[in-house]
């Protein structure tokens, strides 16, 4: 048996989660969906270094206070700049109209305000000195709008320096080669795509943009 990450819709994939989403997680006979869930499942099993889920109570109530915003702020908004700036050209044929692109790049700023204000602070990283899965999960979703071809850090040097820690706390070797694909997307092309990715991005992204 043992542990298996699932990060594409293999046939044996669909097996082991039925809402079809990546990533997903067998574990023996167990199985489990959503990400975050995943990442706190593997770091009670292998009882990772404290500081990625601190035993603190003050500071994992930082980390999950972190995770509890993010879906819907820093996701939502980083991977909707994503999808409309990379893909929704892709699928429509069509130029992206610069006012959508304004208006996702709007939204996105408003959370990244938020993020430094909130989250940040005057502090190193989220959860106060030390790195946790909250940095972690927070620069993978920002890096999104990154291989979109918006450099987020550029003009938040305060984004930057939290950035560069981040990267230096889990290795920027390591960093770098798990986000190759989304700094390459800027060279996607449709048939470089999954036809049934392509369909729900498409009903995804015209729902959106209507």
């Amino acid at each position: 048996s043992g542990l298996q990450i699932f990060a594409d819709r293999t046939e044996e994939f669909r097996k082991v989660n039925i809402l079809m989403k990546v990533p997903a997680l067998k574990d023996g006979s167990f199985t489990l969906a959503e990400s975050i869930a995943i990442l706190l499942y593997l770091a009670r099993k292998f009882k990772t270094p404290d500081h990625w889920y601190p035993s603190d109570l003050q500071k994992r109530a930082r980390v999950d206070e972190y995770l509890s915003w993010q879906h819907v702020n820093i996701r939502g908004k980083g991977s909707k700049l994503f999808l409309t700036k990379v893909l929704l050209p892709l699928l429509t044929g069509q130029p992206l109209p610069p006012e959508k692109l304004e208006s996702v790049t709007e939204e996105l700023n408003i959370v990244l305000n938020q993020f430094e204000e909130k989250f940040l602070q005057d502090k190193p990283f989220i959860a106060g000195s030390e790195v946790s899965l909250a940095d972690l999960v927070a620069l993978v979703e920002l890096m999104q709008p990154v291989g979109a071809g918006y450099d987020l850090f550029e003009e938040r040097p305060k984004l930057a320096e939290w950035r560069r820690q981040v990267e230096e706390a889990v290795g920027k070797q390591l960093f770098q080669e798990a986000h190759e694909g989304i700094l390459n997307a800027k060279s996607l092309t449709a048939d470089k795509i999954a036809p049934e990715l392509l369909e729900h991005f498409k009903h995804q992204l015209l729902k959106q943009a209507s």
